[in-house]
């Protein structure tokens, strides 16, 4: 304790760098460079990537905000919130179930497929940089890495050990 102010006395940890904190910067970082990617689409990286899972959980009604938000690994109200600026720009729609009205569906409107399509075509341009910039090995190993602490697998380890 200090004695002059009353505060605890800093304690240094010798540890390991923190991997936490490389891998926020690493993806702020790649979440700037795709966003500057897709800028002529007026889109962010997270909103077409919104507009793609929204395809891909599509069925003949569009998937429900519950599978969106599990797809997402957000919560309803962040992604209602995501939702919103891509339904007030016409590219998502957003209706009731036809069996349970309580339920939301998303779809991509027509502008909504045309800008996804725009979207894809430079994320693939993006991305083939990434890959060329890291090498397809370190690419491989980085995605993998991402996946395996994704997974609950890791998050429930991770939990008992502490």
């Amino acid at each position: 304790m200090n004695e002059a102010s009353g505060d605890p006395e800093l304690v240094i940890v010798d540890a390991p760098p923190c991997t936490n904190n490389a891998l926020r910067g690493a993806t702020r970082q790649l979440g700037i460079l795709y966003d500057e990617a897709f800028a002529p689409t007026g889109l962010k990286a997270t909103q077409l990537l919104l507009m793609w899972r929204i395809t891909t959980l599509a069925d003949a009604d569009g998937p429900t905000m519950q599978a969106l938000s599990g797809a997402m690994t957000v919560g309803i109200s962040a992604l209602t919130h995501a939702l919103r600026p891509l339904v007030r720009d016409g590219l998502v729609t957003l209706r009731p179930d036809a069996h349970d009205r309580r339920v939301k569906r998303a779809t991509l409107t027509t502008l909504g497929r045309v800008r996804l399509n725009e979207g894809a075509v430079l994320w693939s341009v993006a991305n083939r940089r990434v890959e060329a910039l890291l090498g397809p090995a370190s690419a491989q190993t980085l995605r993998s890495l991402a996946d395996e602490i994704t997974s609950e697998a890791f998050a429930n380890s991770f939990r008992q050990g502490l």
